[in-house]
């Protein structure tokens, strides 16, 4: 095999590794999102929740020794963030997003807060498995270690898709999204289902903070989510609503945000930063596209369009 076959093979990886890294906070955030929107709510602060948790998260593992009891934490934490969310926006001429930019800055600011004296500790991180260990390359060993929150939102995406289509509860949400009427109609809790998808998105946009802060990059700092909680808004709307487009597009994302880091590892170093903003490019792309009402919002819920 010649070096330049080797290079690319190396760069191919190394892009797979980055998505599956890169991608699991995605995973996390945006399908928290999804089901949040799926019950008629955006909620813009889960930015804030993603922060807060990889705070919570870090702090716990570093004061008990379990990063295992820090993901618990963070997913509490973004529980409590949800919750609030929630009650805010029960209140009648409440806007969801400005509520959601509201609560993205009051929760970033707290963890900023808070989180000052675990910036400079370190703390136990989550322990990842090595598919790579075959190899001798250090490239292919690094980018096929892969932590267990990764398949835990691959099986979550399937497990959301099938409670949002099969089960009872799984069809409240989606009436209560398409039709507030429809659900009042058919005797459903507006404010309990709403308030309950808020809750358990923020839990799960608490989960991918705690990855970040645990394993990838594995510290915390304030600059930690680089705008990942936006990002999944987005992100929702290129995979119309839907949990396993969800995941494919949390892929997509960790793969775009991978491309630069790849190509340096192989000594190019030519547009590096232009490479490193392939994910912000790519949600531009997935903004304009969408605005399209023939395209991309072919599977918005009803609520979001009112």
């Amino acid at each position: 095999m010649s070096g330049q076959d080797i290079g690319l093979w190396s760069v191919l990886i190394a892009v797979l590794g980055g998505a599956i890294r890169v991608g699991t906070p995605f995973i996390f955030v945006s399908l928290g999102e999804c089901l949040t929107e799926k019950s008629g709510r955006i909620n813009l602060g889960l930015e804030g929740n993603l922060v807060m948790g990889a705070m919570v998260g870090y702090a716990t593992s570093y004061l008990s020794g379990s990063p295992w009891l820090g993901v618990l934490a963070a997913a509490g934490s973004g529980c409590c963030l949800g919750l609030l969310h929630a009650l805010l926006c029960q209140h009648k001429r409440v806007n969801d997003i400005a509520v959601g930019i509201a609560m993205m800055l009051f929760a970033s600011g707290l963890a900023f807060f808070y989180g000052k004296p675990f910036i400079q500790p370190s703390a136990p991180r989550l322990p990842s498995i090595g598919f790579g260990n075959w190899s001798d390359s250090p490239v292919v060993r690094a980018a096929l270690d892969i932590n267990a929150l990764f398949f835990i939102g691959v099986i979550l995406a399937p497990v959301m898709a099938w409670f949002l289509m099969r089960t009872r509860w799984g069809n409240s949400v989606r009436v209560v999204g398409e039709s507030s009427d429809a659900a009042l109609a058919m005797g459903i809790s507006i404010h309990r289902v709403r308030l309950l998808s808020t809750v358990a998105g923020g839990a799960f946009a608490g989960i991918g903070g705690a990855y970040l802060s645990l394993y990838y990059p594995g510290s915390w700092s304030e600059g930690l989510s680089s705008g990942q909680g936006l990002m999944a808004v987005a992100l929702v709307i290129f995979a119309r609503w839907n949990p396993i487009y969800c995941l494919y597009a949390s892929l997509l994302f960790g793969a775009a945000a991978a491309l630069g880091p790849a190509l340096q590892s192989v000594g190019i170093h030519s547009g590096y930063y232009l490479f490193n903003a392939a994910p912000y490019i790519l949600t531009l792309a997935i903004m304009i596209i969408s605005s399209d009402r023939k395209g991309t919002l072919g599977g918005m819920p009803g609520e979001l369009s009112k």
